[in-house]
């Protein structure tokens, strides 16, 4: 039975809470110094590459709630714990990493815009790396297929779009990590329970 996914999505939505109670200034400097902006990486933070999928900036609605806990949950019961974990992190770091070297050269530090000092916390992106590496070890071919496209064509739709903004190329960027990461072999097309029952048929 997975148990990572129940007890990271309990502590953030906790930590959403409590964090709600706050004061608006105190609330908006604890979010922006967990954030992946471009301020706080250029600094050295690197910390809040980490800490930054601990914190949301409002409790997380029932629906996206429930969606995250299936998906991480999903990925826990079919690669185990530390798989799915590693495919989290990675989207969400790597995804992080790839928006602020695009941002880096484009935004003004000093004195900083809005886009170099936004608040960008959250689990979304280890969320749609998460969601791109199960569509990608569907086990069948043509599902896996169908899987892989019907959740890149919504989220590359906004990054081709004028108005764009670097959450939508962040969210694009961890899906086609995680896709990536599923795709290339790393994890395995089935969950334990049918390699363990393969093996027992054999």
């Amino acid at each position: 039975m997975p148990w990572a996914a129940p007890l990271y999505v309990g502590a953030v939505q906790l930590g959403a809470y409590a964090t709600a109670r706050l004061s608006g200034p105190r609330r908006r400097a604890l979010l922006r110094s967990h954030s992946t902006n471009v301020v706080n990486l250029r600094a050295g933070r690197w910390g809040t590459l980490v800490t930054s999928a601990a914190f949301v900036e409002e409790p997380l609605p029932l629906p996206y709630g429930a969606a995250l806990l299936a998906t991480l949950a999903t990925a826990e019961a079919r690669w185990g714990t530390r798989r799915a974990a590693g495919v989290f992190a990675a989207g969400h770091i790597g995804a992080s990493l790839l928006v602020y070297a695009g941002l880096r050269g484009r935004v003004r530090t000093d004195p900083p815009d809005a886009s170099a000092r936004a608040v960008d916390v959250g689990a979304s992106y280890g969320f749609y790396a998460t969601l791109g590496a199960l569509a990608a070890t569907v086990p069948h071919r043509g599902a896996r297929a169908v899987a892989t496209a019907g959740l890149l064509a919504p989220v590359l739709r906004p990054v081709l779009r004028p108005g764009r903004t670097f959450t939508d190329v962040g969210h694009a960027t961890a899906l086609v990590l995680g896709v990536a990461m599923g795709a290339g072999g790393c994890l395995p097309r089935r969950g334990r329970e049918g390699q363990i029952g393969d093996r027992l048929l054999q």
